[in-house]
């Protein structure tokens, strides 16, 4: 399983001894690779970045760090290695070998469940792509510069897959997600919370806490599935992943940590008297994090779901650590509470557990969620500062399924369309906050030199000191 870089394209899959794969594959790289000048990070063609390149998959050494020019950065395809007499554990199959190739009758089901995740890593460094220009550091930078890189990889892991069992219509699909783009009107991403902006540090760092969990979460249900191939490709994927959460995790509290060292310093809680030292107020924190945190929670589809259900039965994608579950792992009598509104009340109702599995993702999803926040919430309690972040009811701010347009307050409360717009200010950025956020992103890559609204971090990266230099500008 060594991964080959004498090749155009590294790889652990034997490429070379696919000729018309790997052709297609070099036909397809040039077009990326013109993506990503386009659409990747704004003036990075020509810097130096210690990034972090997948040598190899074991969990002895993956990852190599060194200085590298993005453009030449050596994307490439790694699957984890192949689990002898691997047997599908879920659904209508379970018992039976996994598949090494697509079954006809599931063809078009994997291809749109590829396609789906492909999209979203492209999407993700397009929402990215002016954040360099008003870095905070140059820890900073590099880590928004990692990220980016390895999105790009993940798109280059669904590429193979598209290419190597889907034919023609994968090579098609191929080009289409070089082709979308984040926020464009008339061909836009797939997923809406791909085509949300992400203006500022404040959003970056939110975006990878919530909406890479939400990756985290997609790849483990992907990760189950009875197609081998992409089991084995996005267990790999998850390796990587646990490093955007982390920037988002430790970012969010690194920004919560200087606010709460000014607030101290000038002994209040006034938001005025906190922005205008040039912090961001926990208040503002707040309403980022109820956007982010209900715009993410989105991205597990409608609560009942007939698809989610045909997915599970067929094998396709399975559920979050499903091998740890004490149930008969085909759920045919099981149930699941959902909510519904009923007489301007939020209730629950129990229906079939495998229309519902999009719901038990999302709980997972939300339960991990909230052990972040818990730890956001130690750092203020260490200041002695009376103020907690919380996450939002899963009913605030919904708009799939069945609770999508519903008015629902952070604390779980349906009101009326007139008292939303009364308060909603208070519950999600307003133009003023992003302005006043905005205001505040100036380029900061001096090395050892952090903006004003963010604390340095504890350690750096790969036990380099923070003031360690990431970025070698030419």
């Amino acid at each position: 399983m060594t991964i080959n870089y004498s090749e155009t394209i590294p790889n652990n899959v034997n490429l070379s001894e696919d000729r018309g794969l790997q052709r297609a594959l070099e036909q397809w790289q040039p077009n990326y690779l013109s993506w990503w000048n386009d659409m990747g990070p704004e003036g990075s063609q020509n810097v130096d970045v210690y990034l972090r390149t997948a040598v190899s998959v074991d969990p002895q050494g993956w990852a190599q760090f060194g200085h590298v020019k993005m453009p030449d950065y050596r994307w490439g395809i790694f699957l984890n290695p192949g689990e002898q007499g691997r047997k599908i554990h879920f659904g209508d199959h379970m018992g039976e070998d996994v598949w090494q190739e697509v079954p006809g009758e599931y063809r078009a089901n994997l291809r749109r469940i590829i396609v789906t995740q492909g999209d979203t890593e492209p999407a993700s460094v397009e929402q990215q792509r002016h954040l360099g220009l008003t870095a905070p550091s140059q820890y900073d930078l590099r880590n928004l510069f990692q990220v980016n890189v390895e999105e790009g990889r993940h798109l280059w892991a669904m590429v193979y897959l598209l290419h190597k069992y889907f034919g023609r219509d994968g090579r098609d699909e191929g080009e289409a997600l070089l082709e979308r783009r984040s926020g464009q009107t008339d061909n836009p991403r797939i997923l809406q919370a791909f085509n949300e902006q992400t203006p500022d540090w404040l959003a970056f760092f939110m975006f990878t806490y919530f909406t890479d969990r939400d990756g985290k979460f997609q790849l483990c249900a992907l990760a189950e599935s009875a197609f081998d191939p992409l089991a084995r490709t996005t267990k790999f994927m998850l390796t990587e992943e646990a490093h955007h959460m982390f920037v988002g995790e430790s970012g969010v509290g690194r920004v919560i940590s200087r606010t709460c060292q000014v607030m101290n310093e000038l002994k209040t809680d006034d938001v005025a008297k906190i922005r205008a030292a040039g912090v961001i107020d926990l208040p503002t924190i707040q309403r980022y994090l109820n956007f982010h945190f209900s715009v993410t929670i989105d991205l597990f589809g409608a609560d009942e779901s007939s698809n989610a259900a045909s997915f599970y039965s067929t094998g396709l994608k399975g559920r979050f650590e499903e091998s740890k579950r004490g149930d008969d792992h085909r759920l045919k009598q099981d149930r699941y509470k959902v909510l519904e509104i009923r007489q301007d009340q939020l209730v629950e109702k129990e229906v079939p557990m495998l229309n519902a599995l999009n719901e038990v993702l999302r709980d997972d999803y939300i339960k991990d969620s909230i052990g972040g926040v818990g730890r956001w919430n130690k750092l203020i309690e260490k200041a002695a500062i009376p103020f907690r972040l919380q996450v939002p009811h899963k009913a605030f701010h919904r708009n799939i399924g069945s609770l999508s347009g519903v008015k629902v307050s952070p604390d779980g409360r349906v009101i009326s369309a007139s008292d939303w717009e009364a308060q909603v200010d208070q519950w999600l950025p307003s133009a003023s906050d992003r302005a006043f956020v905005a205001s505040l992103m100036g380029r900061c890559v001096e090395p050892g030199q952090f903006a004003n609204w963010i604390a340095p971090p504890l350690t750096g990266i790969n036990r380099q000191p923070a003031h360690f230099d990431y970025i070698r500008f030419n």
